[in-house]
């Protein structure tokens, strides 16, 4: 069985899709299957390394990729399927192509946002993406998600017309060695700092976490400081980067609270082995790969009561109300006075890290491409 997988959104990929789609793509050539034969749509190492899209500025930028973008989805994509003839369509980037194809499409929607928080998104674009993402639902497809909740929520605002399935994606495996030098560069120490990375999405809620940390401070007088790795929101209605920055300065914590940018893995690698927590405060997640990086590494992980985290965590974090900047600076208190409490969250996390890996994640892709598909004759999705 020939299965295609549609890799070339990773020339422009920079938060957990990108993760995805090249996990997906290494355990697929890690764990190959005697009936099933994967073809990649690019080279994903060649691919996520295209700078032909890297740090888009102006508008005429932008309009090119998406331009791109579409020619690949609507043309380019289609007729490779042409000459191909594969069995299986992977689109793991939401959108499928718009034309009549031969195959089964199997499309993976990552969380539902751009139903549930339309603010956050500018509005032709929001318009324009979703319309790609309807046009692309048709013939045999059936829709790939990565939690419980994002099904739920799939279903909740585009109805059942298609089937969804939940499959656990797998953490980003750190190959790289260890870059130390992010720590001596920043002054830090071992586990004397907090860590979250990831974009500085409004939807992460870091202008909580670093109210929380200048409370915890305030109150206990530690000497640990607040590592925020990772780049701006994805769009300016996202972006609360120039939020935290100014309430960093407000607070007078510009050397307490450090904004690193985006990072190398070895960079990355060296602050999860000496962190003493991850804190993860988002309001709304799809799934939530730092906190398995997270406990992977052996790093107890404070993360809100968002559904999704809870459900990746298990019930191995440290759970504080979501938006409730007192209970998360408690909660921060509590792990550095108890260390029998933080020695147990190292063990939960550990055990709780091995229920995710690369062999379960396509093992779990496997089951579907080769069961034969339980498909709704409806032929919309009501809500789009």
């Amino acid at each position: 069985m020939k299965v295609l997988l549609d890799l070339q959104y990773l020339n422009v990929a920079s938060t957990g899709i990108k993760t995805y789609m090249l996990e997906l793509a290494k355990a697929a050539r890690k764990y190959p299957h005697p009936e099933i034969e994967w073809i990649f749509s690019h080279d994903p190492e060649v691919q996520v390394n295209d700078p032909s899209y890297k740090n888009l500025q102006s508008k005429i930028q932008r309009l090119n990729y998406h331009l791109d973008y579409f020619r690949w989805k609507e043309f380019q994509l289609p007729d490779l399927v042409k000459r191909i003839q594969p069995d299986v369509l992977i689109c793991p980037d939401f959108v499928a192509p718009a034309a009549t194809l031969p195959c089964r499409r199997l499309t993976v929607f990552h969380d539902a946002f751009f139903w549930q928080m339309p603010e956050n998104y500018p509005k032709w674009w929001r318009k324009y993406f979703l319309s790609l993402i309807k046009k692309g639902l048709k013939e045999n497809t059936e829709i790939i998600t990565t939690t419980t909740y994002s099904k739920k929520s799939l279903l909740n605002h585009l109805g059942n017309s298609w089937p969804v399935y939940v499959i656990y994606q797998a953490p980003k495996g750190l190959l790289a060695d260890s870059n130390p030098e992010i720590l001596s560069k920043n002054k830090l120490g071992k586990k004397d700092f907090f860590l979250h990375i990831g974009t500085f999405d409004k939807r992460k809620n870091l202008p909580l976490l670093v109210s929380a940390f200048a409370e915890f401070l305030s109150k206990t007088q530690s000497e640990k400081k607040l590592v925020l790795a990772g780049g701006p929101g994805q769009s300016k209605q996202m972006n609360d980067y120039p939020v935290v920055k100014e309430l960093i300065r407000k607070l007078g914590l510009n050397e307490k609270i450090l904004l690193p940018g985006y990072l190398s893995d070895g960079e990355i690698k060296a602050l999860y082995e000496e962190a003493f927590s991850y804190v993860f405060p988002s309001e709304n997640e799809g799934f939530g790969i730092p906190i398995l990086e997270s406990m992977g590494f052996g790093v107890p992980v404070i993360h809100s009561d968002q559904p999704a985290l809870l459900e990746v965590a298990g019930g191995a974090g440290l759970v504080f109300e979501s938006g409730v900047q007192s209970d998360l600076m408690e909660k921060m208190i509590l792990l550095e006075q108890n260390n029998d409490l933080k020695s147990g969250l190292i063990q939960s996390g550990t055990s709780r890290f091995k229920d995710f890996s690369a062999k379960k994640f396509i093992e779990a892709f496997n089951q579907i491409i080769l069961s034969s598909p339980k498909l709704n004759e409806a032929n919309h999705l009501p809500g789009l």
